[in-house]
């Protein structure tokens, strides 16, 4: 592979051709209601929108149930402090406030105006963001240096009457605070005895500390070091009224003086501060916490190597335990929020903290554990804090930041029914759009080898390139040596065919006569003549990706992207086979879009299933479903609603349904009914009050190929959902049928989840 050089690059031109098309930029504004027509227009604007302004008008809590405001966030910035980008102004870190506002979104569903700030002095910034207290539930400010950054955040507290919370302090402060938490208990330590020592004392970090204080660490077991060397009193350098809180009286000046004997190390600062040596004159069972990205104060296995007995935790994703704040500050908002907080105070924070560190104790749920290939950590030294993608976050961190909103007191809209919002949480849960990072995460914890039909196709090369990167999958491709080595260049790929990746040439490969001998024993007695067979191998490149599965050159087949879904069919149908006790195959197919992800089967292989088919397909679809950490919620679909016409497919599916009920009790199921039904709880209940089926379906079966189909094509063009699939299910091992219209994007996401279905097919 190439050099880390070139990787940057490769990565800087990804970013900027992802931040540029399709449009500029990573948001838009939507519509949340219907205008279709001139009454639709009266009531969202004049005359009707005078009603709602009235009654804010005489009670101004009503804000928050006539307009957005209780769920918008202001992301406000004048860029002073950018990641480790620096002073680069305003302008320069809007890129980075459209991506605090992604993430708003995606992990807790709350809306986002990012506003950048040309301001430098303290004052004139808090009066421009306190005077739009109107349009906001809560500010979220960003990348402000220190100290100006603690100047800001106390007067918009004291000024506005809505949350203010620096996340670039407290979202880091919460999560350090629950990884010491769980850290100094698993050493057996206690808060008050443990020396911490800090490298930097920028806002995050002196943040952090004032978090452990209140946790527990004394203060005077707290030492700090900076680029001026130690805080001691006396020290003029670099020094302010919060810095000064932490200042020790020792005629000690360098970290490495410091560092003896500490039981937590917190770095803030630069890669390669914390040297081995020091790690080696830290106390018994040391945490070390090296957050400085992208490459730490000291690599883990630099630390291990010095320390057998240390616990490591980074702010990367490829190390255990990394410290992200996505693992909090959507969810804080989200508490804060819902209950209409006035602020987020110190309880809040406190609360979020024991969230978090005892969500890292719990067992892991079954989902979980399916979501992420059965290989879920438990608490230890690997896995002090939950991964940041782990979706029980929000059901722990924003109940518990509510209550404790309402136990202080600054609640305006208590939650009465934490039930029924507990419910509203987890169908939040599957509506976020993460749907594929369990899956991916899952594929890079035994990348598996796949075989691609196509593979000198510009798509796959592409794919390729990014699996390996990722190491979410080992690219075996199908083509010619030469037109791949040329290809790559073409596209300006870093990857090479024989260096980076393995290759089957279909003109000229030593297991050549073996494959042709299997590929006779499949079809020789379906009238395939030996000549042909020959043939066959040498032009059907389908077929050889077939067979390298079948004889385990490889664990999985991705192909389609050229020629008919069913030309392909036969061949994966011919070679790989049904796995047994497996009827026929089906396709089942993933939409994601901005309202979230659904499945529909079967969208590609049975034209009329019968009952037991369909009975088949559903429990198959639910089998894979729970790969994605999802329980299924199944709905039969039909033009009849439950019984109100009598048709050959409304029967069939009647009689598929009393199929699953019988040999799958534990499915949540019903039918036969109409799409809306399907997707609207409200109307279900309507004909069907005690149905079987609970919220929103997640998995539509229909009655034939006509209409399954017809829907997948309409909703991904209606609604811009990105296409997962087709998903062929029933394969004696993995293989998947993609279509030409298929992205490189789309060819990423099917390895990933052929990957994993063969890391499971290793493992039956």
């Amino acid at each position: 592979m190439s050099d880390n050089k070139s990787t940057g690059s490769d990565l800087t031109e990804a970013a900027l051709f992802f931040h540029q098309h399709p449009r500029p930029g990573k948001l838009e504004i939507q519509a949340t209601k219907p205008l279709g027509n001139q009454r639709d227009l009266a009531l969202a604007y004049s005359p009707g929108v005078a009603a709602p302004c009235e009654e804010i008008a005489k009670d101004p809590a009503k804000a928050a149930d006539y307009t957005a405001r209780a769920n918008l966030v202001g992301v406000i910035s004048n860029g002073t402090a950018v990641l480790g980008l620096g002073a680069i102004g305003p302008l320069a870190s809007k890129p980075v406030m459209e991506g605090k506002a992604v993430l708003f979104k995606k992990f807790a569903g709350i809306d986002v105006f990012d506003i950048e700030v040309d301001e430098l002095d303290v004052d004139r910034f808090v009066d421009a963001v306190a005077v739009l207290e109107p349009t906001f539930g809560g500010i979220n400010l960003e990348d402000i240096k220190a100290p100006e950054c603690f100047q800001i955040e106390a007067k918009l507290r004291e000024r506005m009457n809505i949350p203010v919370f620096h996340d670039d302090q407290h979202g880091t402060a919460i999560i350090v605070g629950a990884a010491v938490r769980n850290g100094l208990e698993l050493a057996g330590k206690k808060m008050s005895e443990a020396k911490v020592v800090a490298s930097g004392a920028g806002a995050a970090a002196l943040a952090c500390l004032n978090m452990l204080v209140s946790l527990g660490v004394k203060r005077e077991n707290i030492w700090i070091s900076d680029i001026e060397g130690v805080v001691y009193e006396g020290r003029e350098a670099l020094m302010d009224e919060w810095k000064s809180k932490f200042a020790q009286k020792t005629d000690k000046r360098t970290l490495s003086e410091i560092i003896e004997g500490a039981d937590v190390f917190l770095g803030l600062s630069a890669a390669g501060v914390l040297k081995p040596e020091m790690v080696a004159t830290m106390g018994k069972g040391p945490l070390i916490l090296a957050l400085a990205n992208p490459r730490p104060e000291i690599m883990p296995e630099d630390a291990q190597a010095v320390r057998s007995d240390v616990v490591m935790c980074t702010g990367r994703s490829d190390y255990p335990n990394q410290v992200n704040n996505v693992l909090c500050f959507p969810y804080i908002f989200r508490g804060a929020l819902d209950v209409g907080a006035t602020s987020i105070n110190e309880e809040m924070k406190h609360a979020a903290v024991e969230a978090i560190a005892e969500l890292a104790k719990e067992e892991p749920s079954d989902v979980a554990a399916r979501a992420y290939g059965g290989a879920t950590e438990t608490f230890g030294p690997k896995y002090l804090i939950p991964s940041p993608f782990d979706q029980r976050l929000i059901l722990r961190i924003a109940p518990a930041v509510a209550k404790a909103a309402m136990a202080t007191g600054v609640a305006t809209r208590p939650i009465e029914d934490f039930d029924a919002y507990l419910d509203r949480l987890n169908r939040f849960v599957f509506r976020s759009g993460l749907i594929m990072k369990p899956i991916i995460q899952a594929a890079g914890q035994d990348a598996k080898r796949i075989i691609y039909a196509e593979g000198e196709d510009e798509r796959v090369l592409r794919a390729a390139q990014v699996l390996l990167e990722d190491k979410v999958a080992i690219p075996v491709l199908v083509g010619r040596p030469d037109v791949l080595q040329s290809r790559c260049e073409r596209f300006g790929l870093k990857i090479r065919p024989g260096t980076d990746f393995e290759y089957i040439n279909p003109q000229d490969d030593p297991r050549y006569r073996d494959y042709v001998d299997d590929y006779f024993a499949c079809v020789g007695r379906k009238g395939m003549p030996p000549d042909a067979a020959r043939t066959v191998v040498r032009t059907n490149s389908t077929v050889i990706a077939a067979l390298a599965v079948r004889r385990g050159d490889a664990d999985a087949v991705i192909c389609g992207l050229e020629g008919r879904f069913i030309r392909h069919l036969r061949d994966i149908r011919q070679i790989i086979g049904l796995r047994d006790g497996v009827r026929d195959l089906s396709a089942l197919s993933l939409l994601i879009n901005s309202s979230g992800a659904i499945f529909l089967s079967d969208t590609f292989v049975s034209e009329e299933p019968t009952a037991e088919e369909l009975a088949e397909m559903a429990a198959l679809a639910a089998e894979e479903i729970h790969c994605f950490g999802i329980e299924p919620k199944v709905a039969l679909l039909s033009l009849s609603n439950f019984g109100s016409r009598d048709t050959a497919s409304s029967r069939k599916m009647r009689d598929a349904l009393e199929i699953l009920w019988e040999r799958c009790p534990n499915l949540e199921v019903d039918g036969e009914m109409h799409g809306d039904s399907a997707l609207n709880e409200m109307l279900r209940k309507r004909v069907m009050p005690d149905s079987r089926l609970k919220g929103e379906a997640n998995l539509l079966l229909f009655p034939n190929l006509d209409a399954a189909n017809i829907a997948l094509n309409l909703l991904k063009v209606a609604t811009s959902a990105l296409h997962v699939g087709p998903i062929l299910l029933g394969t004696a091992k993995p293989a998947h049928i993609l279509t030409p219209s298929v992205t490189s994007r789309g060819v990423v996401n099917m390895s990933a989840l052929a990957s994993v279905e063969a890391q499971k097919k290793a493992g039956a």
